[in-house]
């Protein structure tokens, strides 16, 4: 039997060109991306798999992966060799090394925590488009916090769940959802050990309801209890998220 060498990495993208991190029949992936820059540097055709299955135009600053090789290489050259084959394309390898045998980018992580950018001006981005969600009126920070407040914890979370969720159950324990603001920037920071699928956009969809006052604070908890989709508030644009790091 071959000794395979499996290799953890941590990645960062731009999303906008892509379908999402998961390889489709249809249109660029970021893992199909990765895949063939693999086959280039080793010759050899490898499945790489991510902590987090971003949904198209989602970022990451930093995604982790894991692949398996029968070639060895030093976690320099393979930072270095992916960056190469990379080059033309929004995705950068951060860092490589050694993993144990057992080591699952998803089934290990421990933690995954996510960035949601909302531009709060009048105007709109110009360095920044494709990169946050631009909302012109007025967010009142403090009520985003009170109504973040409602979803922490273990709950059912069927109303903030997409209806293409393939997730064996709806109950997630949400262990951090906050929210600040940084100049005409108001950031929602999520932490939990996964999520549901668009689950972070749907929070962040409803929260700045609540911000613009548009919805009250209790009504996030009502829409919680709901377990309904239908009560969720709007699904907030996908070029505002970031996968900002994953836990093991």
């Amino acid at each position: 039997m071959q000794i395979m060498n499996r290799f953890m990495i941590t990645i960062e993208y731009d999303g906008a060109p892509y379908v999402g991190w998961q390889r489709q029949a249809d249109g660029r992936s970021i893992q199909g991306e990765i895949e063939a820059a693999l086959q280039r540097l080793s010759g050899e055709t490898v499945s790489v798999h991510g902590a987090g299955r971003t949904d198209a135009g989602v970022h990451a600053l930093g995604q982790t992966a894991h692949f398996d090789l029968a070639s060895s290489f030093g976690r320099d050259t393979i930072r270095d060799g992916l960056n190469a084959h990379l080059k033309d394309r929004p995705i950068v390898i951060l860092s490589a090394s050694e993993a144990a045998p057992d080591f699952d980018a998803r089934r290990s992580a421990t933690a995954r925590h996510y960035r949601y950018r909302i531009l709060n001006r009048r105007s709109p981005p110009a360095v920044d488009r494709g990169g946050v969600w631009h909302v012109p009126h007025p967010l009142d920070v403090a009520a985003i916090r009170a109504g973040a407040g409602a979803l922490l914890g273990q709950h059912d979370f069927t109303t903030f769940r997409s209806s293409d969720c393939q997730a064996k159950s709806p109950l997630k324990t949400l262990d951090r959802l906050d929210a600040e603001r940084d100049g005409d920037e108001v950031i929602v920071t999520a932490s939990a050990r996964s999520f549901l699928h668009s689950q972070v956009r749907s929070m962040a969809g409803t929260l700045a309801k609540v911000g613009t006052g548009a919805w009250t604070i209790e009504q996030v908890a009502v829409a919680l209890e709901a377990r309904d989709r239908s009560a969720c508030g709007p699904l907030a644009p996908p070029h505002g998220l970031y996968l900002i790091a994953v836990d093991y």
